[in-house]
């Protein structure tokens, strides 16, 4: 099993990894959309679930337009 897959990272750790601003990773995982758990009163992120959600994202972004040039 790779090292990355079972990392826990911070919401700082986060925001770097996306190149998001760390406010923005505040307000997804309050929102429960982005995977993360809250200890306490600091929210942890698993690397592998981050990495997936990302896959996910990108794929939900692409497929509208797929279905859109695919017309015609």
């Amino acid at each position: 099993m790779d090292e990355h897959e079972n990392k826990v990272m911070t919401a700082q750790e986060v925001a770097q990894y996306l190149r998001l601003d760390v406010t923005t990773i505040y307000r997804l995982a309050q929102a429960g959309g982005i995977p993360a758990v809250k200890v306490g009163r600091a929210w942890r992120f698993k690397r592998e679930l981050i990495e997936e959600w990302f896959r996910r994202e990108c794929t939900r972004l692409v497929e509208p337009e797929k279905a859109t040039s695919v017309s015609g």
